[in-house]
């Protein structure tokens, strides 16, 4: 297994690689945030240990701005900080887990080795179409910096029709998705609801659009 170690404490670093080095990890280290984001996203590591107050980028942007490319890798926060709200906002982030300073050798291993076997079952809450992004914790659409809320059922729209890139999905398959095979909706309720979800794709001028194909459904398209 091999291991990122970002912590901008020279000594501490040390001591991380050296405390995962002796238990049979590969571990390479760096201390600030923008070579953590250089060298994390290469996907090289099964996992990253992240110290939060990093100069330049900190712990959070890094790993922010990885989820938003799609990055999986797992990850472990480390701070000093112990808020409940910073807690909060690091598991938010899209952090596995949280260890706060100081800790001791046992428990840093024991929560990695924990985090690494979660590996293969992590499922990411972005889901993503070119640099368009569907937040599923928060039922958000979001392309660069924007990001715009849905409802429940344009939520469902957009993750079907992510899930089928280019592909025509029928009104009647949407319906009995979302709505239930038994439902009495029609069509025209789905025609409504694209049609928020249009509005919203262009407040963000995102580049794609959900292209009606008469006689034919509803396909999520990229634009140039």
């Amino acid at each position: 297994m091999r291991l990122l170690i970002a912590e901008d404490d020279p000594r501490l670093l040390k001591t991380l690689i050296h405390i995962f080095q002796s238990n049979k990890f590969a571990a390479d280290g760096v201390s600030n945030g923008e070579d953590a984001l250089a060298y994390a996203e290469t996907e090289e590591y099964d996992g990253l240990i992240l110290d939060i107050m990093m100069p330049g980028l900190d712990g959070m942007q890094v790993l922010q701005k990885l989820r938003k490319q799609g990055v999986t890798t797992p990850a472990l926060f480390l701070t000093a900080r112990t808020e409940v709200s910073q807690r909060v906002e690091g598991l938010d982030a899209g952090a596995d887990d949280y260890l706060p300073k100081p800790f001791a050798a046992s428990e840093l291993l024991a929560r990695t080795r924990a985090m690494l076997r979660r590996k293969d079952n992590y499922c990411p809450d972005l889901l993503f179409f070119g640099e368009v992004f569907l937040n599923r914790s928060t039922y958000e659409l979001g392309y660069k910096e924007e990001s715009r809320p849905l409802s429940g059922k344009e939520f469902q729209i957009v993750e079907m029709l992510m899930q089928k890139p280019h592909m025509i999905i029928t009104a009647e398959q949407l319906i009995s998705h979302i709505w239930g095979w038994d439902s009495d909706v029609d069509t025209s309720v789905v025609w409504v609801h694209i049609s928020n979800i249009r509005k919203k794709i262009s407040a963000l001028h995102a580049p794609l659009e959900i292209r009606f194909i008469r006689n034919a459904g509803y396909a999520l398209e990229k634009i140039s």
